[in-house]
């Protein structure tokens, strides 16, 4: 259960009340609880991990991937805690808020975010979209594997798609990819995934 505030609070407070055990993010200065992810959940984020990592040491870049860091939106008393954050380390001497609350404010920072749905999907395809978006992350992946989404958003039959969304101009540019569909990666333009291997990773095949 969440626990219950008698009022809104402040990012400042939610990172002071913050308990190192469980999972809470700040959603317009209410605390929400997140849920225990599934072992499918953790699969798929541990895969892309790994991916990740082989792709920026490959290519030498100062990026690194956090295992509990914020990202919080400027404008608003929120903080989100993305399934997979990766980092650009060479901006992190500009982030206010690093040294002591491992938290990022600027889309310089954060070349790529990914988002694996669950149940509470609205938060990734509205709520996160619409805050990365406005932080300036380049990259954006929503990952749904057990196509939890609404059928706008990924087809009628529903299947499991992931969508990468890609900054222009400051707005997002949506390409899907489901099946045997390589992905399209700004950030790691020679990554070779399909989304069918990404699925498989949540079924250990």
């Amino acid at each position: 259960m969440s626990q219950a505030l008698p009022k809104l609070v402040t990012f400042k407070e939610f990172v002071e009340w913050k308990p190192d055990r469980g999972r809470y993010e700040l959603h317009d200065g209410v605390i929400v609880e997140m849920p225990q992810p599934t072992g499918d959940h953790e699969d798929i984020i541990g895969f892309l991990a790994e991916k990740f990592t082989l792709e920026y040491v490959r290519l030498n870049l100062p990026y690194s991937i956090p295992k509990t860091a914020l990202v919080k939106p400027p404008e608003s008393e929120s903080g989100y805690s993305p399934d997979l954050l990766l980092l650009n380390r060479s901006n992190l001497v500009n982030e206010p808020l690093w040294k002591k609350e491992s938290t990022v404010t600027q889309g310089t920072s954060i070349p790529l975010v990914v988002e694996v749905v669950s149940t509470n999907w609205r938060d990734d395809y509205f709520k996160k979209f619409g805050e990365y978006e406005g932080i300036g992350i380049p990259e954006y992946w929503i990952v749904d594997y057990l196509a939890f989404g609404g059928r706008r958003f990924i087809g009628n039959p529903k299947q499991p798609t992931i969508s990468v969304c890609s900054l222009v101009e400051g707005e997002y540019t949506v390409s899907q990819f489901r099946g045997s569909d390589r992905l399209q990666s700004p950030t790691f333009p020679k990554l070779n995934l399909t989304a069918e291997q990404i699925f498989q990773a949540a079924s250990g095949e």
